[in-house]
C-alpha cells in the first residue's frame, strides 16, 4: 500500500488522466519512503495489478476536514465514483479503524479479469443516453430508419424538458428548426403544437434574418414528446442513468453499462448527456451535485470516457428565477403580443395548429437593480472565485452584464409565461448566482414587480463537456468506432443547437448499424452544416451558440427554403414519408409555376398596378413590364399582385412569400452562388486519414501542430483552423498533388510491366 500524508481540505484518488492539483506529498509505498512532487504516480497494487494513481488536493471543497489519508485497494469490481463532490464522497470514502479517512482506488472498467459484467437479455442497434432535445432527435432518426434503439433517460418523467427559458427558435435558431424538420425531425413539429405565442423577429431587415421565435408550454412540450417517442415503432424508452460504456478490442462500441449495474448491447451509442455530467448547482456559495434542480448529476461517466483517452472541460450555465405572475403588476409594462399572422416551423402542413397566444411583458433594471449588484458581486460563483468554469458570451447572466457593460443605465428584462396551467414566469436576462436570501430583494428592484413572490430560485450551473474536434463531422468519435456525441455535451447552448447535432447522430448511427455511407452536412449547405464544421474543426473553449454571422452563405441559407435545401436529403436517408414528400413536390412546382408566369406576364406602363407601383416605389415604370420585375421593386409585395387580380390564389402563404423572396433577391442569390461554386471544389477535397503532417516542411511549426489535433477530413476544414493561415493551405494542396502524381507514375509504371509481362507470355505460348 501507499500512503500519503499532508494538511489539505480533500484528497481524492484519481486515474492517469486527472490534472494533478496538488504541490508536493509524501508517499510510502512498497518501496519505502519517497518523495513525490505535483506530477508523482506512486505504484499501487491493487487486486494483483499495478495502478498508476494520482492524489489531487481540490481546496475550494471542503467535504472533508484536514488529516492524514491513505490509498487501499477497491472492494468493488465496479467504477468508482470519484471528483470534488460529496456525492462522489459518499461512495469513494470510508472511515478506517484509526479513525483516518480511506480512499478507494478505482478498477478500470473492461480490464480481462477485474470486472462482471451483466448483460441484459435484450440486444440493441443503438442506444441513445439522454432524453432532451439532442437525445429525442437521435432516438426518433435512429428508430424511424430501422434500428433497434433504446433511449436511456434518467426519469421519464422529464423528457424533452425545458429547463432554462420555454422557448423555440430566435436569429439562426429558428433556422436549425426548420432545417432540422425538412431533414425529417420532430423539434419543429412539437413547437407548432404547444406554443403559446409566435412572433417574427428582425422583419424590418432582409430574409436572410428573419426569425421566427416561439414561446412554449413547457409541460405540454414535454408531454407532446415523451407521447411521440413512446408510440415511435423500434423505439424504447426506459430510465437509467449510464455510467460506463463496454468497449471492444477493435476500439467500438459494443455497450452500456448503468449505475445499478445492468449492461446492454449495442452497435452504435450516442451521448447526449447535457449538463448532467458532474454537474454542480451553484446558489451563492451553496452547492449541490446536480444536473438540473431537483435532478441529480451523472458523477461516473466522464472518469469512464477519461480512462478511454478523452479529454474533457468544464462550462457554465445559468437560469433565472421564477415568479408568480399573480403578483405581479404589468399596468406599467410594456406588452408583447404575438403575430396575428401565426407562422410555422414544420413544412409539413398536417403540424400546423392555430392556438390563442399569451403574451410577454418588457420591463428593465433600475439604478437600484444595478446598486445592489455591484455591493454584491463577491457573493456570486463567478466573482466570489470559487467557479471558474466558462459561461455563455450571448446570454450572460446579470452580474456580468452589469461588469462588462457598466456604462448603461438599463438592461431589458423580459417576463415570460413557462406553461397555460401554472402561474410561473420565467424572467429573462436576470440570470443570476446571487445567494437566495438576496434573489427577491433584486427582483422587486424591477419595475412592476415591487411585490412579487419567488416561485424557484436562479442558480448557476458547471459541468463537464467533451470538446468536439474530437468528433468527426459525423460526430461520431475519432477514438470509438460506433460512439457519438451530441448536444451539450459537445459544448453547445440551446435546445435548437442540440436537436440539430441529434438528428445527424441519430442518422449516421443508424447508418454504422446498416453499414450504410455516413451523412455529412457541409456548412455551405446549412445551418447545421455551419454548427457542426464550427464544432469540429475550431477548439472552442466556451459555450457555443448558433448566430447568423457565423454562416458565410446566410443568404442562400433561409428559413424559408430549408426544404428546397433539405427534403430531399431527408428523403433519400428515409426520414420523409411519402405523404410529406408529395407535398414537398406539390410546394416546389407550385412555386417554379408561378415564377414562369410572373416572368411572362407583362403589363403596361399605363396600367393600374403600374401606377400604383410607381406611387409606392417612388420608381418611375416608361415601358411595359413583366410582373417579376414589379415584384422586385422596393416595397412591393405579393399582395399587391392579389390586390389587382394578378396573383394566384390557390398558393398558400409560405409560397407566395417564397416566389417574392426569389424574384426580390435573385441578384443577390446569384452571386452567393456563384462565389459559394468558385470555392466549393477547392474545399471539398479530401485530406487523406493517414496523412503525416509532421512530414511536411513547408508547413509552419503551428500549422503541424493544429493540423495534427484536428485531423480535418477536408482542405475547407483545415483552412478554417485557427492558426492555419492561407499559405499553409496553399503547400498543404501542393503537397497533396504532389502525392497524387507520385501515386498516378507509380501505378502507372505498375500497369505497363503487367502489360509488357502479359505480352511476353503470348509471345511464350505462341
Amino acid at each position: 500500500m501507499c500512503s500519503g500524508t499532508r494538511s489539505v481540505l480533500e484528497y481524492i484518488c484519481i486515474h492517469e488522466r486527472w490534472t494533478l492539483f496538488s504541490e508536493q506529498f509524501d508517499v510510502t509505498g512498497p518501496q519505502g519512503g519517497s518523495t513525490f512532487g505535483h506530477m508523482a504516480k506512486p505504484p499501487q497494487q491493487v487486486c494483483g495489478r499495478a495502478v498508476p494513481v494520482r492524489v489531487a488536493v481540490h481546496a475550494a471543497h471542503g467535504h472533508l476536514k484536514n488529516g492524514s489519508f491513505k490509498c487501499v485497494p477497491c472492494t468493488r469490481h465496479t467504477p468508482t465514483l470519484s471528483g470534488p463532490s460529496s456525492a462522489y464522497n459518499r461512495q469513494c470514502l470510508r472511515r478506517s479503524s484509526d479513525g483516518r479517512s480511506t480512499i478507494q482506488v478505482p478498477c478500470a472498467s473492461g480490464d480481462a479479469g477485474t470486472s462482471q459484467v451483466y448483460w441484459h437479455d435484450e440486444d440493441y442497434d443503438v442506444v441513445v443516453v439522454g432524453a432532451g432535445h439532442a437525445g429525442c432527435e437521435a432516438a426518433l432518426a435512429s428508430a424511424r430508419l430501422g434500428a433497434k434503439t433504446l433511449l436511456l433517460t434518467m426519469t421519464l418523467d422529464k423528457i424533452a424538458w425545458q429547463p432554462c427559458n420555454p422557448a423555440v427558435g430566435g436569429p439562426a435558431k429558428s433556422q436549425l428548426v426548420h432545417e432540422v424538420d425538412a431533414l425529417g425531425g420532430e423539434i419543429g413539429k412539437a413547437t407548432d403544437a404547444c406554443y403559446l405565442q409566435k412572433r417574427v423577429l428582425n422583419r424590418s431587415k432582409g430574409p436572410a434574418v428573419w426569425a421566427l421565435r416561439a414561446q412554449t408550454d413547457k409541460l405540454e412540450y414535454s408531454s407532446y414528446m415523451r407521447n411521440v417517442l413512446q408510440n415511435a415503432k423500434g423505439l424504447h424508452v426506459r430510465e437509467g442513468m449510464v455510467v460506463d460504456l463496454q468497449v471492444d478490442s477493435n476500439e467500438s462500441i459494443c455497450g452500456v453499462t448503468t449505475h445499478f449495474g445492468l449492461s446492454y448491447r449495442c452497435k452504435a451509442a450516442i451521448l447526449t448527456t447535457g449538463t448532467f455530467m458532474r454537474g454542480q448547482i451553484w446558489v451563492g456559495k451553496s452547492s449541490l451535485s446536480s444536473g438540473r434542480a431537483g435532478e441529480s448529476a451523472c458523477t461516473e461517466l466522464t472518469e469512464s470516457l477519461m480512462r478511454l483517452g478523452f479529454e474533457t472541460g468544464r462550462l457554465k450555465t445559468g437560469t433565472p428565477a421564477r415568479i408568480d405572475k399573480r403578483t405581479v403588476d404589468f399596468s406599467g409594462m410594456e406588452e408583447q403580443p404575438g403575430d396575428e399572422d401565426v407562422r410555422w416551423f414544420s413544412f409539413d402542413s398536417r403540424a400546423h395548429k392555430l392556438r390563442d397566444q399569451v403574451s410577454c411583458w418588457l420591463t428593465h433594471t433600475t439604478p437600484e437593480t444595478h446598486r445592489l449588484l455591484r455591493e454584491n458581486l463577491h457573493e456570486t460563483p463567478i466573482y466570489g472565485g470559487w467557479v471558474d468554469s466558462v459561461g455563455p458570451r450571448y446570454c450572460p447572466s446579470i452580474e456580468d452584464k452589469i461588469v462588462r457593460f457598466a456604462d448603461k443605465d438599463s438592461h431589458q428584462i423580459f417576463l415570460e409565461p413557462e406553461s397555460r396551467s401554472t402561474p410561473e414566469l420565467y424572467v429573462q436576462g436576470l440570470s443570476t448566482g446571487l445567494p437566495e436570501r438576496l434573489q427577491l430583494s433584486l427582483l422587486r428592484t424591477l419595475p412592476g414587480l415591487e411585490r412579487c413572490t419567488m416561485m424557484r430560485p436562479a442558480y448557476a450551473v458547471d459541468y463537464d463537456y467533451l470538446p468536439a474536434h474530437q468528433c468527426h463531422s459525423t460526430l461520431e468519435t475519432k477514438k470509438i468506432s460506433g460512439l457519438f456525441f451530441s448536444g451539450q455535451l459537445n459544448g453547445t447552448t440551446g435546445y435548437e443547437e442540440a436537436a440539430a447535432q441529434g438528428i445527424i447522430a441519430g442518422i449516421n448511427a443508424y447508418n454504422i448499424v446498416a453499414e450504410k455511407k455516413h451523412l455529412v452536412l457541409s456548412r455551405e449547405s446549412s445551418y447545421i452544416g455551419t454548427l457542426i464544421d464550427d464544432l469540429v474543426t475550431k477548439d472552442l473553449r466556451e459555450p457555443y451558440r448558433m448566430l447568423t454571422s457565423r454562416s458565410e452563405y446566410r443568404l442562400l441559407l433561409r428559413g424559408d427554403n430549408a426544404d428546397k435545401r433539405l427534403t430531399p436529403i431527408g428523403r433519400a436517408v428515409g426520414l420523409i414519408d411519402d405523404s410529406h414528400w408529395s407535398c414537398y413536390e406539390n410546394k416546389m412546382n407550385s412555386i417554379a409555376r408561378e415564377m414562369e408566369k410572373l416572368s411572362c406576364t407583362r403589363v403596361r406602363e399605363t396600367s393600374p398596378i403600374s401606377q400604383e407601383v410607381e406611387k409606392i416605389s417612388d420608381q418611375k415604370i416608361s415601358q411595359m413590364i413583366s410582373l417579376a420585375e414589379i415584384l422586385k421593386r422596393p416595397h412591393i409585395h405579393y399582395d399587391l399582385l392579389d390586390a389587382f387580380g394578378y396573383g394566384d390564389s390557390s398558393l398558400t402563404e409560405s409560397e407566395k412569400e417564397a416566389v417574392e423572396i426569389e424574384l426580390k433577391y435573385s441578384g443577390f442569390i446569384k452571386r452567393q452562388e456563384k462565389q459559394l461554386a468558385s470555392v466549393a471544389s477547392k474545399h471539398a477535397k479530401k485530406i487523406p486519414e493517414d496523412i503525416d503532417y509532421d512530414a511536411i516542411g513547408t508547413l509552419s511549426k503551428e500549422a503541424r501542430e493544429k493540423l495534427e489535433k484536428m485531423r480535418p477530413s477536408t482542405i475547407g476544414q483545415a483552412a478554417r483552423l485557427g492558426g492555419v493561415n492561407p499559405a499553409d493551405i496553399s503547400n498543404l494542396l501542393i503537397h497533396l498533388e504532389s502525392e497524387r502524381r507520385k501515386r498516378s507514375r507509380e501505378e502507372g509504371r505498375t500497369h505497363i510491366t503487367k502489360k509488357q509481362a502479359r505480352k511476353m507470355l503470348m509471345q511464350q505460348n505462341a
